[in-house]
């Protein structure tokens, strides 16, 4: 009996684990219907397959799905197939008598409530289907090494736009909705399969190359769409001559979202990011969207052309993808910018090291940090080692030879081998198996850059006196770089008492660029009051983040201009979380004198911004807020509780912490009380575990 059952068992696992070798899945093509009210989804099938080894059953993965309906069965094979969910297992199982070599067409009809990948906020609904989680919404595979064509209809509300993965075919009436048709022509893993529905207007160009990119933006951002979109051409045309690869998809298409999981994510040929990063022009300066923009389109080709095997040779993905962007990066914005970005991410990864929390690339359970930044400097290095030549041609032979197909880290390997005569076994052992970071190498190869040198030149004066860097400060407040004027900044920080200092400051807030001035907002110990006027000139400066902090600033130190500064800075809002206008509220709602008849309207705008209605960005510096002026309502607490279930960890994890405060207080324990029977299951069972 105990061998029967060890044989059970082992037929059980490969009944519904790899089944790669019985079976490859070609096509998926549906028909899906979200629901916003339900916040469900319903849909019918269409799955094509062929059999490559005689097997009784194979499966979709699909999570918490029911099936409400056996469409077609057609093949030419068995007469009968039994289809079933299987919810224990979170599978769509087929039964049949299935032989090898023979192509089959399943069709079926299921319904789900999925809880989580598929997303309902506010006026939208999109798809996240990191790494396995199509299944949640769609029956598809969580194993990445089964890749095919997907093919999709999506119903939506007529006033509402579709963007899908694909070429959009046609938009029908279909009753109150309307169906959009996209079309897939090459195959790809299921978790880049996605879906984002809402109010959206697009704009659209074609590449030299003449692949249409589409760039949507919700309604009420239209005027940020420039800023937000700026260089996306410039990125793709470049991305696609350095990789020496066209562009593998039909066309491309990028839509910001509400209250993203992430900065963004590269569905095949349509990219999803964070609203955070729609951007007016003053923001772009701070926050651009550029990194993001590269990093996602250079997935195109690194995780979605080629795709990892499993997690082993994740940095594949992630590393390919950072580089890239990092290259894209330097043909914008400059050498310097390049090296700056190495240089800080190298300071990271040192400091990890450092802890002994240093990772292998190879090791699969590695941080983000590991795959993504080690991932570049691996990639830096070995382009360094082998020359630009070797590396164009072993990463462009790697990506035709493994196009639409999985990869490991041996396959890259190879193609690197084939490419040049170098020995890349010190490379090798160095940046993809140990776990320290080599930061002497890092540094040797950082000072191939005249910006860095000089740099670290400008660092090793930081505990030499003001009198004696004067020259060199100087030079490099009006240097044209951005970065060594913050720098300098940074080592005048509390010596406000040293004329040479007062005067090396004020030529900064004068001549000075951007970050400079940002740096010197930012600082803790400047001189403000020697320094007023250069100061209030930096309320308007081109920069969100220095204008929150000199408002702040500004208010704290001269109580006797503070309505001159509010009411310079009333129709200031800033990013995309409001944090401007957020602490114009706060210092309004602060100063006795100002404008008291208008109190209680600033602390309903404030409290307004706690509501589900607004972005978790916006609600997180609210909440904030709120709290430390200890300002809550009922509303507001009820708008606490549901950030406390937010599907974004990080803007619940804080929610949590300020609700563990809020509950120290007896008065809102009260109150929170008494909104019990208005919340919904999932909030109520949550503030319940609180009592």
């Amino acid at each position: 009996m105990r061998y029967v059952l060890i044989l059970l068992l082992l037929l059980t696992s490969l009944a519904h684990g790899q089944q790669t070798e019985v079976v490859d899945f070609i096509e998926l093509q549906a028909v899906v219907t979200p629901d916003a009210s339900e916040e469900s989804i319903k849909g019918s099938v269409a799955v094509k397959f062929e059999i490559l080894k005689p097997t009784s059953q194979i499966f979709l993965d699909a999570v918490d799905m029911s099936i409400t309906e056996v469409v077609l069965k057609e093949g030419t094979g068995p007469s009968e197939v039994k289809i079933e969910a299987i919810s224990e297992e979170n599978k769509i199982q087929f039964k049949a008598d299935f032989r090898a070599g023979e192509v089959y067409t399943i069709s079926f009809k299921y319904n789900a409530k999925p809880k989580q990948t598929l997303y309902f906020v506010g006026d939208q609904i999109w798809t996240q289907g990191q790494g396995k989680y199509t299944s949640h919404w769609l029956p598809s595979l969580d194993d990445m090494n089964d890749k095919m064509v997907f093919d999709l209809g999506i119903v939506a509300p007529k006033e509402k736009t579709v963007i899908a993965n694909g070429l959009k075919l046609s938009v029908e009436p279909q009753g109150a909705d309307r169906l959009w048709q996209f079309d897939m022509v090459k195959p790809m893993p299921s978790y880049l399969v996605a879906m984002a529905i809402g109010d959206y207007q697009k704009s659209s160009f074609y590449t030299a190359s003449d692949v249409k990119i589409e760039l949507y933006m919700a309604n009420d951002d239209k005027e940020k769409a420039e800023s937000t979109y700026r260089y996306t051409k410039d990125i793709f045309e470049f991305l696609e001559n350095e990789i020496g690869i066209p562009y593998p998809w039909q066309d491309y298409k990028q839509v910001p979202v509400r209250d993203f999981l992430y900065a963004g994510m590269e569905n095949t040929a349509a990219t999803f990011f964070s609203e955070a990063f729609v951007v007016d022009s003053t923001g772009f300066n701070d926050r651009s969207y550029t990194a993001v923009n590269a990093h996602e389109l250079a997935h195109q080709w690194f995780g979605n052309l080629v795709t990892e095997t499993e997690s082993t040779h994740h940095w594949l993905h992630e590393g390919f993808a950072t580089y890239y962007a990092l290259l894209a990066e330097r043909e914008i914005y400059g050498a310097d910018h390049y090296y700056w970005k190495l240089f800080n991410s190298a300071e990271q990864l040192q400091s990890l090291s450092d802890e002994g929390k240093g990772e292998s690339l190879l090791d699969g359970k590695a941080s983000s940090l590991t795959f993504y930044e080690k991932g570049a400097w691996a990639l830096h290095m070995l382009r360094e080692t082998i020359g630009d030549v070797a590396f164009r041609t072993a990463v462009k032979s790697y990506l035709e030879k493994y196009a639409f197909k999985n990869v490991t880290t041996q396959d890259f390997l190879t193609e690197v081998q084939a490419a040049t005569t170098v020995d890349i076994s010190g490379w090798k052992q160095d940046w993809l198996e140990q776990t320290a970071f080599k930061a002497e190498q890092a540094y040797e190869s950082l000072k191939r850059s005249d910006f860095m040198l000089r740099y670290f030149q400008l660092v090793s004066l930081r505990e030499q006196p003001i009198e004696s860097k004067v020259a060199l400060l100087r030079a490099a407040i009006i240097s044209d770089s951005d970065f060594l004027g913050q720098e300098a900044v940074f080592q005048l920080d509390g010596s406000y008492l040293n004329t040479d200092a007062l005067q090396l400051l004020k030529l900064a807030l004068k001549d000075g660029n951007l970050y400079t001035r940002q740096a010197i907002a930012l600082s803790p110990n400047m001189p403000i009051a020697e320094l007023q006027p250069q100061y209030e000139q930096l309320l308007l400066d081109t920069s969100y983040i220095t204008q929150e902090a000199m408002l702040y600033n500004l208010f704290v130190a001269f109580p006797q201009k503070r309505s001159t500064y509010l009411d310079k800075m009333a129709d200031v809002v800033g990013f995309q979380n409001k944090n401007v206008r957020q602490l114009w509220l706060v210092l309004a709602l602060a100063d006795p004198v100002y404008k008291p008849f208008q109190k209680e309207n600033f602390r309903n705008e404030l409290l307004s911004y706690t509501s589900p209605d607004y972005s978790f960005e916006v609600r997180g510096v609210a909440l904030g807020y709120v709290n430390e002026l200890n300002l809550w309502d009922l509303k507001s607490l009820r708008n606490l509780v549901n950030a406390c279930v937010h599907h974004t960890w990080r803007f619940r994890s804080n929610a949590r912490s300020i609700m563990d405060l809020v509950l120290q207080k007896p008065e809102w324990v009260g109150a929170l009380k008494s909104i019990e029977a208005e919340l919904p299951e999932k909030e109520l069972n949550y503030l319940k575990s609180k009592w």
